[in-house]
C-alpha cells in the first residue's frame, strides 16, 4: 500500500480529508482493500498523500464511523468490513490469509524496501545490479527490431526448447568460450531467474540441500527455498569458492548440488582462478555432485577475458550452466539459457511449457540478430570500456573516503566491489538512514543474514554525478555514525 499514486487535489472544493475518505472507501468497497489488509499508520499516510496528519485523523475517524475500519493498540489498524459484507449474509474469502499461506515465500522486509525504493527515480541506487539505461543499446535496438524483408518471425508459439535458429547461434556463441554444445542440449528461458526455478522444481525433491558459495546471490532470491530447499553456504576466498571440505560437508548434510558464480560473483566481485575452477570439478566429480554454473556476467570482463567456464571442462555432463543477454543487452528483454545433458534438457523443456509455454518469440529473435551478425561483440567491446571507466572512478572515490572506515578489493570485471565497513557501524541500521538521504544500498546482509559489515557497491547504474555525490554523503554518514558509537 506504500505505492499508492493518487494524490488529493489541493485546488479542489471537495475538502481535502474528504477526498482521501472518498478515495480509502472506495478501494475497500472496490474490494481492493479486502477484510484484513493492514492501513498504514497516520504519519505515513499523511507523507503519502501529501497532507497534515490532522486531515489523515479526520479522515480515519469518518472510516471507523461506518464500521470500515478499526484501530487496535499494538495491531494498528485494518479493514473489518466493506459493502459487500453489510450486504451480504455469508462471509467473504479472507484474502489475507490466502496471501499468508501461499507457497512462494515473500522476499525479505528489506528486498521489498529496495524493490519499491527502486521504482523511485528520486533515489541514488549504490547497489542495484543492473546497467544504467544510459549503458543499454536502445537506439540499436530499435534498428535490431525493424523487420526487414526475407526475415522470418514467428508470432506464434515457438518449439519447448526455445527457437531453433536461436539455439543454433548460442550454440556458435558458445563455442568462443570453450563450451561444446549442440542445440539439441540448450534450452532457452526467460533470464536466470527462471532457470534456477526450473532446476527447482523439474530435478530436485522436497527438502534437497543446496551448496552454494557465502556470501550468495541465492540468499536474496527465494527460489530454492520456495520449492522447499534448504541452503548451505561454503566460504570463498581470492580465488573463489573453497573446495577442501566440500567432500565432508556433503556426507554431513546430504547435499544435493553446487550453485556457483565462477566470473565476477554477485556480490562480491570475486574471479574464480583456472587452478580453483578444475579443482571444484574434480571434488565435485569425485562426490557426485552435480554444479550449477551461473555465468551472466562472463562477458564483462576489463583487462582480460576470464578462464574457461567449468563447463567448458565438463566432460561428464555434470554442469549446468546458465547463460543470459540481461546483465550485458537487455534486462527487459528476458533472454537466456541452460546447458546440460540432453535427458535434463527435455525434462526442464516440458516444465517450462507447462509453466509459460515458451519464452518471447519477439525477445529471442531480436538476441539471435545481436548473436549471429557481430553486433553483440562490438557492443561489449564499448560496454567494458564504458563499466571499467566506472569501476575506476569508483575506486578513486573509496581510495580518497573511505580509506580509513573501510577496505575492499577491485574487481576485474562485472558490477560490483564488495565492501567491508572496518567502523562498528551496523550495515542494516545504516540502510535505513542512507534511505532518509535519498541513497539506496544493498547491505551485506541481503547475501548472508548475518552479516552486517558488508556493503554490495555497484558501480554499474547511477550516473557518474550520482556516484560520486552518492559515495561522498554515505562517507559522512559512516563516519558520522561511527563517532556517535551507533
Amino acid at each position: 500500500m506504500s505505492d499508492i499514486e493518487w494524490k488529493p487535489q489541493k485546488n479542489s472544493a471537495i475538502p481535502l480529508h474528504q477526498q482521501i475518505y472518498n478515495y480509502m472507501k472506495m478501494k475497500i468497497m472496490n474490494g481492493e482493500w479486502t477484510i484484513g489488509t493492514k492501513i498504514p499508520p497516520q504519519r505515513n499516510l499523511a507523507k503519502l498523500f501529501q497532507v497534515n496528519r490532522s486531515t489523515i485523523v479526520i479522515a480515519l475517524e469518518e472510516l471507523t464511523a461506518d464500521g470500515l475500519i478499526e484501530s487496535k493498540i499494538g495491531s494498528g489498524t485494518r479493514v473489518i468490513n466493506n459493502t459487500w459484507g453489510l450486504l451480504s449474509s455469508t462471509p467473504l474469502p479472507d484474502w489475507i490469509s490466502y496471501v499468508k499461506s501461499g507457497i512462494h515465500r515473500p522476499n525479505i522486509s528489506i528486498i521489498q524496501e529496495i524493490n519499491k525504493a527502486e521504482a523511485d527515480p528520486a533515489f541514488t541506487r549504490l547497489g542495484t545490479g543492473e546497467l544504467s539505461p544510459d549503458l543499454l543499446p536502445t537506439e540499436k535496438m530499435k534498428k535490431i527490431l525493424q523487420i526487414e524483408n526475407g526475415h522470418f518471425l514467428s508470432l506464434g508459439y515457438i518449439e519447448p526448447k526455445g527457437s531453433l535458429s536461436l539455439r543454433k547461434t548460442v550454440s556458435d556463441y558458445l563455442q568462443s568460450k570453450g563450451i561444446e554444445a549442440s542445440p539439441e542440449s540448450i534450452l532457452i528461458v526467460s533470464g536466470g531467474i527462471q532457470a534456477l526455478q526450473l532446476i527447482s522444481i523439474g530435478l530436485l525433491e522436497r527438502g534437497s540441500t543446496i551448496f552454494h558459495e557465502t556470501p550468495s546471490y541465492l540468499n536474496s532470491v527465494h527460489v530454492f527455498q520456495s520449492a522447499g530447499m534448504n541452503l548451505f553456504g561454503i566460504p570463498l576466498d581470492d580465488e573463489g569458492i573453497r573446495c577442501d571440505s566440500i567432500g565432508r560437508i556433503k556426507r554431513q548434510h546430504n547435499g544435493t548440488l553446487l550453485y556457483t558464480i565462477p566470473n565476477f560473483h554477485n556480490p562480491t566481485g570475486t574471479l574464480m582462478s583456472e587452478r580453483r575452477r578444475i579443482e571444484l570439478l574434480k571434488v565435485c566429480q569425485r562426490e557426485s555432485l552435480p554444479i550449477i554454473e551461473d555465468d551472466v556476467y562472463g562477458d564483462l570482463w576489463f583487462e582480460s577475458s576470464p578462464p574457461k567456464p567449468l563447463k567448458a571442462h565438463d566432460t561428464q555432463g555434470n554442469v549446468l550452466y546458465i547463460g543470459s543477454v540481461s546483465k550485458t543487452l537487455s534486462p527487459g528483454l528476458r533472454i537466456g539459457w541452460i546447458v546440460g545433458p540432453q535427458p535434463v534438457i527435455e525434462r526442464l523443456a516440458d516444465i517450462k511449457m507447462q509453466t509459460d509455454y515458451g519464452s518471447s518469440s519477439i525477445s529471442q529473435y531480436a538476441v539471435e540478430k545481436w548473436l549471429c551478425s557481430g553486433l553483440y561483440e562490438d557492443f561489449l567491446k564499448e560496454l567494458r570500456v564504458e563499466l571499467r571507466f566506472r569501476r575506476d572512478f569508483t575506486i578513486q572515490i573509496l581510495k580518497k573516503y573511505f580509506s580509513e572506515i573501510a577496505a575492499w578489493s577491485e574487481p576485474k570485471g562485472g558490477f560490483y566491489i564488495w565492501l567491508k565497513l572496518q567502523s562498528g557501524v551496523s550495515t542494516r541500521k545504516l540502510f535505513d538512514l542512507a534511505l532518509r538521504e535519498g541513497i539506496l544500498l544493498n547491505p551485506g546482509s541481503v547475501y548472508e543474514k548475518t552479516d552486517y559489515q558488508h556493503l554490495r557497491i555497484s558501480y554499474s547504474y547511477a550516473s557518474i554525478e550520482h556516484l560520486e555525490k552518492g559515495l561522498i554523503l554515505l562517507a559522512k554518514l559512516i563516519k558520522y555514525h561511527s563517532n556517535r558509537h551507533m
